[in-house]
């Protein structure tokens, strides 16, 4: 009898010694602060739990030696579970996404501290998942129709026969606005051509605009404004989505997106897309108004995380497209073309591979290094005029984000290496260069209390051929109460010479294509710009089922020494093009109005935005409208749905008060959008209609004149499309 009892003893003491303990934090992943009464549950017999405390933290306490499973729950939160090994060697950490809807928390990234959009001292725009999926089907083939929705922001087509589309935001030239992918400066220089037409908007989590200007983060160039394109990663759920896609225009689309979390260490994502679209001659003119179409994408991201305090994930995009322009029926058919019509012939490879590491130490302390190579190669046949030209582009950077009491800091270091090299079948006379920047940048946002936060950016660049640029910035956030905030803010930007930088010209002999471009001339100097932007913005609701979001914003812009494209008078019979610094500056005062109202399940936006933007002569008082930019602009958006079954939509947008050259005004126009949904489960069927009141340039005046061997075609300021009808198919296996 005694000795049974103490072998039970023995046995007993040996369980409790090999007992074990784990300790969890649990953090709101958005701000990391400690959640409190947050319930863990291990899958034990009988099942064996915890609470957290008041500081986050819970003791998972009498675990054996091995592996389980945890769920972590608390109201308001996803649930999220991970297998954990016992004994643990350190201290775990859980940060729980919030489970409200994706318009009430929207998280930044293209600020660097990855903070709800209600947060930030700089005012941000955001296009979330929802605005992809659904322009992934009205409009599959690129993302540039979704940015011209915002009325801050003007696409201008820039090109006919390429159907090329510069980005415009505060007033001022499409070079002014940066385009980040992921945070990383993909589409800068001659890669930057077409950048936003190959980019399917399937591919994205969302769309980050950052209005103002935001050199001190990424460097020279976002004067403008910054738009930040995220893709997407996997969720805990596996993801097929597949959309397949006709229009009127015999554009045909189909685009596939993959994505599974393997396992808690291993997940991926998968994009492929093929566009096929003949060049369309529209307004009857024997020209093409949309181009001949041909791309291919493939775009494959791994991801990988070993352990809570290590993520690592690589990505390669690809992109292969042949874009011809011209003559319709000779671009179309070019082994008819015995008469030589005019033709503007592309063939496009884009190669890119980028890789980003983060390791955290604490909740809040990590360190994020990251980098993209690409290779961008472009051949071009311009009325047999041959142009054979390619750029290597690399971006590396170092950031350390640390937070210590009311400071949350940034600070980094990247370089940027730029190098482009003719063919040896290339004719043209623009030169081959080779640019380095290296940079340091740091940035705190400081709160000063409850209601105050200010941001303060310091960034130091320096290039191997124009010099060192010195950048500051400070933006200030207030929250005079739950419902109202106040941003105002203040910085500098630069942007340096680059013979493919001006997709615009400034006088209308100018000419932005490669056959008549000449080379930069050693005198040329960067340009210099002061950016102040502010917005008074309320957000609550109206009794329990109205939402209302009002926005005003104003903004000034200042860019001194801009270079500009100009026709040079010492060759009458040829309108070569130099760059060159204007004679005058650009000043930019405009205000932008923005109102959101949600009612059950209508929603309602209406935007409206006012640019004065004027080249002001250094000496003298003679001003002019800066060429292509509307001093008004409104937009309006009314969607209606009924859940799992239908998804109405009406887009309207008005272009007012714009000009061309030399104070020429030309005419205002509508332009009008509808679409209609049905859901049948996983299988979506969308029809959309474009450009309802068919409105085009043409309209209005002759687009192209002149011999149709070697034709001149006039500034392009309205649609040429005209109207568009499109079917789609979407098939989701997670809806």
């Amino acid at each position: 009898m005694k000795l049974s009892f103490f072998l039970a003893l023995a046995v007993w003491l040996s369980g409790a010694a090999n007992a074990q303990t784990v300790r969890v934090r649990v953090l709101d992943s958005l701000n990391r602060e400690p959640l409190v009464g947050v319930t863990l549950r291990i899958n034990t017999t009988p099942v064996s739990g915890a609470v957290t405390d008041t500081e986050g933290l819970a003791q998972l306490m009498g675990l054996a030696t091995g592996a389980y499973r945890l769920t972590v729950s608390y109201l308001g939160y996803k649930p999220y579970t991970r297998t954990i090994s016992v004994p643990a060697d350190s201290l775990m950490t859980v940060r729980l996404a919030s489970a409200a809807d994706e318009l009430d928390v929207v998280t930044v990234s293209a600020t660097r501290t990855n903070r709800r959009i209600e947060d930030l001292p700089v005012k941000v725009e955001v296009l979330g998942q929802a605005d992809m999926d659904e322009e992934a089907a009205v409009v599959p083939g690129n993302v540039g129709s979704i940015l011209g929705d915002i009325s801050i922001i003007h696409l201008q087509r820039t090109s006919l026969p390429t159907g090329n589309e510069g980005i415009r935001m505060q007033g001022i030239a499409p070079k002014y606005t940066q385009i980040l992918r992921d945070g990383l400066p993909l589409y800068e220089g001659f890669s930057g051509n077409l950048g936003v037409l190959q980019i399917p908007p399937l591919d994205l989590k969302q769309v980050e605009i950052v209005k103002g200007p935001a050199s001190t983060l990424y460097g020279g160039g976002a004067i403008g404004g910054l738009i930040n394109l995220v893709s997407r990663r996997p969720g805990s759920e596996p993801e097929l989505t597949v959309v397949a896609n006709r229009s009127s225009l015999r554009e045909s689309n189909l685009n596939v997106y993959g994505s599974r979390q393997l396992n808690e260490k291993v997940g991926f994502t998968m994009f492929t897309g093929y566009t096929n679209q003949p060049a369309v001659d529209v307004n009857g003119d024997g020209f093409s108004d949309v181009p001949l179409i041909h791309q291919f994408d493939l775009h494959p991201r791994l991801f990988l995380t070993p352990s809570s305090q290590n993520k690592f994930n690589v990505g390669y995009s690809f992109v292969s497209e042949k874009r011809n322009g011209g003559y319709a029926s000779a671009v179309n058919n070019p082994a008819s073309n015995t008469d030589n019509l005019y033709t503007l012939n592309n063939d496009l490879v884009r190669h890119t591979g980028d890789a980003t590491y983060e390791h955290i130490f604490t909740d809040k302390h990590s360190l994020t290094g990251r980098g993209t190579v690409g290779y961008f190669d472009r051949k071009q046949t311009d009325g047999g005029y041959r142009f054979d030209g390619q750029q290597l582009s690399t971006y590396v950077e170092l950031t350390d984000n640390y937070e210590r009491g009311p400071h949350n800091m940034v600070a980094g270091v990247n370089v940027t290496h730029e190098q482009f090299t003719k063919g040896i079948t290339d004719a043209t006379t623009i030169q081959n260069f080779t640019y380095n920047t290296v940079g340091a940048f740091v940035q705190d946002d400081y709160r000063a209390g409850k209601y105050l936060t200010f941001q303060g950016g310091l960034r130091l660049d320096h290039h191997n051929v124009y010099g060192n640029f010195f950048l500051p910035r400070l933006s200030i956030l207030t929250k005079p109460s739950e419902h109202f905030s106040i941003r105002i803010s203040i910085g500098t930007g630069y942007k340096t010479p680059n013979v493919f930088g001006n997709v615009t010209t400034t006088t209308p002999g100018a000419s932005t294509r490669y056959r008549y471009l000449q080379g930069l001339d050693p005198s040329i100097t960067p340009e210099q710009s002061l950016g102040l932007n502010m917005d008074i913005a309320y957000h609550g609701n109206i009794g329990e089922h109205l939402s209302v979001l009002l926005d005003q914003a104003f903004f000034y812009s200042y860019v001194d020494n801009p270079i500009v494209a100009v026709a040079d008078l010492t060759s009458p019979k040829n309108p070569l093009t130099r760059l060159r610094n204007a004679s005058y500056n650009y000043r930019t005062l405009g205000t932008d109005t923005y109102l959101r109202l949600e009612y059950d399940a209508i929603e309602f936006y209406i935007g409206y935005n006012h640019t004065a933007a004027r080249q002001t002569q250094v000496s003298g008082n003679g001003q002019q409208f800066v060429p292509f930019n509307p001093r008004d602009k409104g937009s309006l958006t009314v969607a209606y749905e009924i859940p799992d079954t239908w998804r109405f939509g009406i887009e309207a947008s008005w272009v007012g008060n714009q000009y061309i050259y030399n104070n020429q005004r030309v005419a205002s126009y509508y332009f009008w959008a509808t679409a209609v949904e049905r859901m049948f489960g996983r299988f979506h069927l969308i029809l959309n209609a474009e450009n309802l009141f068919n409105v085009q340039q043409i309209n209005f005046g002759p687009v192209v004149t002149g011999d149709v061997r070697n034709p001149s075609i006039a500034p392009l300021w309205g649609p040429q499309q005209g109207r568009i009808v499109n079917l789609a198919l979407k098939y989701q296996l997670k809806h």
